[in-house]
């Protein structure tokens, strides 16, 4: 049997990137799966082993052999924790006229929680009431619009629900507010959602549609319903108000790929966050959907739009 793939008319090179750290990394490993299944030319970049730079031609991305020809398409699996090289690989991917699935603009507002937040404000999406402090400021006013103690202090950078915390109390509220900007975080002080502590839901978006939805339960004794921190998960149906609201959120923050997290409160669902490189393997196993599939069929829609066409390989 003829094996078919994707090819630019003009070379062999591959038709898109995934810009990831490792080709071991299981989200990273599953995507490479379906493109092969789809017969997609796909190549992952470690985007701390490439420099950008620029000259009479324009900008161009080297690694240690030498200057690069830039993928149709280019999907970034960068990490909150990502730094600023990492971003500004996508930025110059950008400026080379190359297809970003999770444009550079959108990856900075979706690691940074008070962006995020001031984004989905403005497009008048639900978020919990929430401000942030600094050392030596009064407190109140954040406690206040918070709803009063207790009150969520987590770092505005960060993932996987380190450094988020619980505080009963001003002398806690100090002392977690302290222990973070001592170790160089902004700090925000967010309503605690009493109703629904422990359990959100996460739902993928990919191409601006919800694919894949599950529940996550916090392990007992914790608020935080991460699965990095034990939370246990299982499949939820995607309802259309869960459609509607994760949807409107990707749309609001930019990003072609998704991780949308909800949590139901008295007056109905609010977005905790967003995450704009989220897990596969969580959600494929609570739910079955092959959301690797449904990210790579995007990416091929991105490079049939380029002018990649199928030929034999």
């Amino acid at each position: 049997m003829t094996r078919t793939r994707l090819t630019r008319s003009h070379d062999r090179e591959p038709d898109a990137w995934i810009l990831s750290r490792s080709r071991r990394l299981h989200s990273t490993r599953r995507l490479c799966e379906a493109a092969d299944a789809l017969g997609l030319a796909l190549r992952v970049v470690d985007p701390t082993r490439v420099v950008p730079g620029w000259d009479a031609s324009g900008p161009f991305l080297a690694d240690g052999r030498g200057r690069l020809h830039p993928p149709a398409v280019v999907l970034p699996r960068l990490g909150a924790r990502s730094g600023r090289t990492s971003t500004a690989v996508v930025e110059q991917l950008e400026a080379m006229g190359v297809t970003t699935l999770n444009p550079a603009a959108a990856l900075w507002v979706a690691r940074d929680k008070l962006w995020c937040a001031q984004r989905l404000v403005a497009a008048g999406l639900p978020v919990p009431a929430a401000a942030v402090v600094r050392p030596g400021m009064p407190l109140g006013v954040a406690v206040e619009a918070a709803g009063g103690f207790p009150v969520v202090v987590k770092p505005v950078r960060g993932s996987h629900g380190v450094g988020v915390m619980l505080a009963a109390d001003a002398a806690q509220l100090q002392a977690q507010v302290g222990a973070l900007a001592e170790a160089g975080e902004d700090v925000l002080v967010q309503r605690f959602i009493a109703e629904g502590a422990g359990v959100d839901t996460r739902v993928l978006v990919v191409g601006g549609r919800a694919v894949a939805a599950m529940e996550r339960r916090a392990r007992r004794g914790d608020f935080r319903a991460n699965v990095h921190q034990g939370a246990r998960t299982c499949g939820v149906p995607l309802t259309a108000a869960l459609r509607a609201m994760a949807e409107r959120t990707a749309r609001a923050v930019g990003l072609g790929v998704a991780g949308v997290d909800l949590m139901h409160g008295a007056d109905g669902p609010v977005v905790l966050e967003v995450n704009a490189s989220p897990g596969l393997r969580g959600i494929e196993s609570a739910t079955g959907v092959d959301v690797a599939g449904a990210i790579i069929r995007l990416v091929a829609r991105h490079c049939a739009a380029r002018g990649v066409r199928r030929s034999a390989a």
